[in-house]
């Protein structure tokens, strides 16, 4: 049985305790025993958003999760969860008397104003993804802007503090200052009434107020305390695949032009550029093995535990020609594989002291990520074109020795919204793969974190030296060290163990999913926000971890951990051997089976699991994981093998990845080939909306997301709204 998850919010201040006790607000609390743990990082699902950066997830305006604090705010009102400490709410408090408001009702007003830093939701509050601001966005609609809020009165909250507020003298006014292009008037003295300032209360709404569309927040006066009401969701009666490809690959990249072509890699070390049929044409994919774009299995190690791990193309790769791979290679084989141990004296570790592993000894093997480049390959003026690049490497941007032989993860890919390398890098194993050093709690080791990486801008030997930096990267300004000088600069997120495959949702660029590897019992599925601890290895999953040899360093009650928002028990797949592990994936964002638009696919590696995720209440964080039927399409390319014993169920072999191309249309890349996610009816599941959207291989995707989501052309308006009509038609339906 796949239990209910939710996602944990950090903790402060716990205490130990003895009780399991639920709490629901928007999303569900959860206190386990021993240590009470808050959980959650609620979601707004704003399709809209697409037209512009998003911040979906509650989040405080540092990007990191809110924190549950169980000592209680003593001007603001946000008790529990929150952005704000005792010594936030202090520093709020003074700048609100500093402000010498001269009228009761504005100076109340104001200073819900001021506490709304506090708001879990404040990064969409204060819009943090776009032009930064020192007033949260006021509702500027008698209709209310989520679901929860209610309208104060006949006025919306923005005429509110003007009618209330505009006469009013305010020391140092927080609306003193330029917005949207707007400007407020001069004035010679920091003593200012709201109508010295703006005109009137259409200029002072244009510019501090908001109206917006569902799902998005503005601010009403009060915290907001709730989203939409669950409703009843019929999970999709099962998942139709058709098999389009013999190969076996580890990694899938659509090709950067928008193009139906996409980057194939396997673990050996080579990489191709393959033509992907359209759903329904009949065909299979065009990839020719004896002609790879690149081949670097030369440099790369390859074996059961190494190999190419990941391989991810720059935004601009039209433009630039850069692409990117992350590989495994073997310094007693190659004289390039040189890189410094991640155990060394700055984390404690002695790697004259660590025994071989599997015949290995320690940092033999080393993680590379390495530049490459397509550029002036074949002499074509447009990068596109290009079918193959150069085999030598352009730039060395990070090399690590390993310790050990296991978990050392190893994908790339660029985030969408920030164009940052993010590297996934497992714990290192060792010690039957318990992590016996507590590598991934430690904040000088990068091992069992996920890393951010700037590759645009390289640093100079001084401020690499300076930093500490591992290779010829530079640190992005809002990575978490800033504020946590404990944490090396490149760490974005810590306490995993093995994350294997993450993504970022097309729809909603701040959902960042990883599926995280378990030990003995627990597979999961973790949503990584900044600065956030998922908890190994104190924990796996939501449940304390006990190793068989004492741990060094921290213990439970030093970590603040964000638990998973699902995730599945061993016992629960593959009872006789037990499970491998998990295979993260994609929220599907295709309308080629539209029951399962917006759900998150996930697997085991076993082949025979795979699960669709989805989230109620809608806009909640509260996630509920299906365990899907799987079937074989009858117009399937090729010919799909079957489970001995089954008529219907696909021999997948091992689940290794999920691949998603330019029209969102999800892929598994397994053992006994390529499959692709096609209509329901193609395998006689039944799914009310397909018949009311269009048929999947004729509509045109949107581009892909990395220039979409930092582009935002208007041009991609066009395909924007035609997805979003096709989804509410299938809604309605």
């Amino acid at each position: 049985m796949i239990k209910k998850g939710s996602i944990l919010i950090r903790t402060a201040n716990r205490k130990n305790g003895t009780n399991k006790v639920h709490f629901q607000v928007i999303y569900e609390f959860v206190l386990m025993g021993g240590s009470r743990y808050l959980v959650v990082l609620c979601v707004l699902l704003n399709l809209l958003h697409l037209l512009a950066p998003s911040c979906s997830i509650a989040l405080c305006t540092n990007s990191e999760a809110p924190v549950l604090h169980n000592d209680p705010l003593k001007f603001c009102s946000y008790n529990g969860i929150s952005c704000c400490d005792s010594a936030d709410d202090l520093r709020i408090q003074k700048q609100f008397q500093l402000m010498k408001v001269s009228d009761s009702g504005c100076a109340s007003l104001l200073k819900s104003v001021l506490c709304a830093e506090c708001d879990k939701f404040s990064a969409e509050l204060y819009r943090i993804s776009s032009v930064p601001r020192q007033v949260p966005v006021l509702c500027n609609s008698t209709s209310s802007s989520i679901s929860n809020q209610t309208t104060q009165g006949t006025k919306s909250f923005c005429s509110k503090v003007w009618t209330t507020c505009q006469n009013a003298s305010i020391t140092n006014s927080i609306f003193a200052y330029s917005l949207k292009g707007q400007v407020p008037a001069p004035v010679k003295s920091n003593i200012t009434k709201l109508t010295d300032l703006w005109q009137s209360e259409a200029d002072f709404c244009h510019v501090f107020g908001g109206q917006f569309v569902h799902g998005s927040v503005c601010f009403e006066g009060e915290p907001i305390t709730a989203l939409n009401n669950t409703i009843p969701i019929s999970p999709p009666n099962g998942l139709c695949l058709e098999k389009i490809g013999n190969g076996t690959y580890l990694n899938m990249a659509p090709h950067p032009d928008g193009s139906s072509r996409a980057f194939f890699s396997n673990q050996q070390g080579k990489i191709w550029l393959a033509t992907i049929p359209k759903v329904g044409s009949g065909g299979s994919l065009e990839l020719d093995e004896s002609r790879p774009f690149v081949d670097l299995s030369d440099e790369v190690h390859f074996d059961t535990q190494f190999g190419l791990m990941s391989i991810a193309f720059h935004p601009k790769f039209t433009q630039n020609g850069r692409f990117f791979a992350s590989f495994n290679c073997d310094k007693q084989q190659w004289p390039g594989c040189v890189g410094k141990c991640a155990c060394n004296s700055d984390v404690k570790c002695d790697p004259s002291k660590l025994t071989p592993d599997s015949g290995a000894q320690p940092c033999q093997y080393q993680a590379v990520v390495a530049e490459f480049t397509a550029n002036g390959t074949t002499g074509s003026s447009r990068l596109s074109e290009e079918r193959s690049a150069n085999a030598g490497e352009v730039r060395r941007i990070f090399t690590m020795g390993l310790p050990f032989t296991a978990h050392h993860a190893g994908q790339i890919l660029f985030g969408p919204a920030d164009g940052y390398l993010y590297f996934m890098m497992g714990d290192g194993g060792g010690s039957a793969s318990s992590d016996p050093y507590n590598f991934s709690q430690n904040k000088k080791s990068l091992l069992g974190k996920i890393l951010r990486l700037d590759i645009d801008n390289f640093p100079s030997e001084k401020e690499a030296n300076t930093q500490r930096l591992w290779g010829n990267y530079s640190i992005p300004k809002d990575n978490p060290y800033t504020e946590d000088k404990e944490l090396q600069p490149e760490i974005w997120a810590l306490g995993l163990q093995n994350p294997w495959r993450c993504s970022f949702d097309y729809a909603r660029p701040s959902y960042f999913i990883c599926g995280d590897v378990g030990k003995d019992h627990y597979e999961e599925v973790d949503i990584i926000t900044k600065d956030g601890n998922y908890g190994w290895h104190m924990y796996e999953g939501p449940f304390p971890f006990y190793p068989s040899k004492s741990r060094k360093g921290k213990s439970t009650e030093s970590i603040n951990p964000i638990f998973p928002v699902m995730g599945y028990n061993h016992s629960d797949v593959n009872k006789n051997e037990g499970s491998a592990s998990i295979t993260g994936g994609y929220f599907y964002r295709s309308m080629t089976d539209p029951c399962m638009y917006g759900r998150y696919l996930f697997a085991d590696l076993y082949g025979s699991a795979i699960w669709a995720g989805s989230e109620n209440p809608e806009n909640s964080g509260v996630f509920n994981a299906t365990l899907l039927s799987i079937a074989c399409s009858h117009d399937s390319p090729l010919n799909c093998s079957f489970v001995p014993g089954s008529s219907s169920l696909p021999a997948l072999g091992y689940i290794f990845s999920f691949g998603e191309d330019n029209n969102r249309d999800i892929y598994i890349l397994a053992s006994s080939g390529v499959y692709r996610v096609v209509p329901p009816s193609l395998c006689k599941f039944s799914c009310s909306k397909e018949n009311a959207t269009s048929i999947p291989g004729s509509h045109g995707g949107p581009p892909p997301a990395s220039e979409a989501t930092l582009a935002l052309r208007p041009r991609y308006r066009k395909w924007v709204m035609l997805l979003l009509s096709l989804f509410f038609l299938g809604v309605l339906s």
